[in-house]
């Protein structure tokens, strides 16, 4: 999750899904006994979430606002 800003990113629903995922990872390893790796997936959804949805900023995909005004 170094490079967040990769387009593989740029849907929201797999950022979502990768949270998701990390959340019920966590959930799994306290249900089976586990908090150390509990604790390590509720990591991985912190920051996930951080990079994710607080950090995150979509490319423009190279538009510039002199491309889109009408020439003339």
């Amino acid at each position: 999750m170094k490079d967040s800003e990769h387009p593989f990113f740029r849907p929201l629903w797999r950022r979502v899904a990768i949270v998701a995922v990390c959340l019920v990872w966590s959930v799994v390893e306290f249900a089976t006994g586990a908090p150390f790796w509990g604790m390590i997936a509720l990591g991985f959804a912190g920051y996930a979430v951080w990079q994710f949805f607080y950090l995150y900023k979509p490319a423009d995909d190279g538009k510039d606002s002199a491309d889109t005004e009408p020439k003339e």
